[in-house]
């Protein structure tokens, strides 16, 4: 199989949260155990940082894996989901895995999955795994895909775990409620690693408190401690609550010399160093265009404040959000002064437009409506003044059709 034709039969064959949402999620970790099992535990030669988190916990990983790159080390990056390409989800060093790799890992290991019915989560952890260890890495970052506890990454004891936030999102599958989300996300503590908190919130503290005193886990949070101010590579003051987590987690990692010089390029550098996007990325000027992944209540509220601190005479801003989404809870964060362009990104699990208007008209909010992504920022732009703001978000998959 070419590359295309190896992801082709990957999204076909396997179930995928990014495209079919909750009916992807496999709540135990027997596949995976399996798989790397099979793989001859791949996850075991290699050391880690473990990330979860209902917000930042991208960012955070692109951060960690910048100032240790820096530092010298090989360092592996685990994400989820891509916006563009598979291979996003798989670096060392910012480059990407290669194609060649993905199609023979899949070509090899296809009987497998066909007789184990193993999930995408479970295959593409697998192959990440796989190839760290094969390529012996000095360390990996790796993000959690869903919840902690339960997620397919969970098998790796790391040298520190890394907790930045507790939202209320994935409630179908996580919890209704703040205290019952972060304990799906305390799953990743682990015996004797240190866990460091990112965002203190007096009723998660209780949860990670407990977690962290049944496994004689050090917990750390970071909220308490005082840093500098670092520049950092990432646009968006909604960032700085990510800083102090992850000075915090290099601070409680031993064996690894990270220097004041390590930190300040790698902070300032993440972008290049690991390639992030889509973080209140710039992708157009005259008007000046904003696109960010932001797309639960709480990031959602971060990228909006931020979007108020911007000097325009106008503000556009395209908009779509997936099936799952409780819009009612999320009409409230979005500015009415403003001209709205409502659309549905190409994805299986894609928001109607002509629905998601239909809350935004409710609620007194004005704009039109477009069958896809790119008309309406096509619209946009046309209608928008040199001076003018436009903003593009509400999923990952909007912002994946932009850039």
């Amino acid at each position: 199989m070419t590359y295309k034709e190896t992801l082709d039969w990957m999204f076909a064959q396997l179930p995928m949260y990014q495209n079919k949402g909750k009916s992807a999620f496999n709540s135990k970790l027997d596949g995976i155990k399996l798989f790397v099992n099979h793989l001859n535990n791949p996850h075991t030669k290699f050391k880690s940082i473990h990330v979860a988190g209902t917000n930042g916990k991208g960012s955070s990983s692109h951060l960690l894996a910048s100032v240790l790159q820096e530092a010298g080390y090989k360092v592996g990056l685990y994400t989820s989901p891509h916006l563009k390409d598979f291979r996003e989800r798989i670096r060392i060093n910012g480059s990407k895995i290669g194609e060649g790799w993905v199609v023979d890992f899949i070509k090899e290991n296809k009987p497998f999955f066909t007789s184990n019915k193993l999930s995408f989560f479970e295959m593409t952890v697998g192959m990440a795994f796989s190839y760290f260890a094969n390529e012996e890495v000095d360390i990996a970052v790796v993000e959690v895909g869903l919840g902690g506890r339960l997620d397919s990454t969970n098998i790796i004891k790391p040298e520190v775990s890394l907790i930045t936030n507790i939202g209320l999102d994935h409630v179908d599958m996580l919890g209704d409620t703040i205290v019952k989300i972060a304990g799906e996300k305390a799953g990743i503590i682990k015996s004797g690693v240190p866990v460091v908190i990112s965002e203190y919130n007096i009723e998660t503290a209780q949860v990670f408190n407990l977690v962290a005193k049944d496994n004689n886990a050090k917990i750390i949070f970071a909220e308490d401690a005082d840093y500098p101010n670092y520049e950092i590579g990432l646009l968006g003051s909604y960032q700085k609550k990510n800083i102090k987590g992850v000075l915090a987690t290099l601070n409680a990692l031993s064996g690894f010399v990270v220097t004041e010089s390590n930190i300040v390029k790698g902070l300032i550098g993440v972008v290049d160093n690991t390639q992030l996007m889509g973080r209140w990325q710039q992708i157009g000027s005259d008007p000046i265009i904003i696109c960010d992944t932001a797309h639960n209540k709480e990031g959602i509220s971060l990228v909006m404040e931020q979007v108020k601190k911007q000097k325009y005479d106008e503000l556009h801003i395209v908009i779509g959000f997936v099936k799952d989404k409780d819009i009612n809870k999320i009409l409230p964060l979005f500015p009415k002064k403003a001209t709205y362009y409502y659309c549905k990104p190409k994805n299986f699990r894609g928001l109607d437009e002509k629905d998601l208007a239909r809350s935004f008209f409710k609620a007194g909010f004005k704009g039109c409506i477009y069958d896809s992504v790119n008309k309406a920022l096509i619209a946009a732009k046309k209608r928008a003044k040199k001076k003018d703001f436009i903003y593009v978000g509400g999923s990952n998959f909007v912002v994946a059709e932009v850039l």
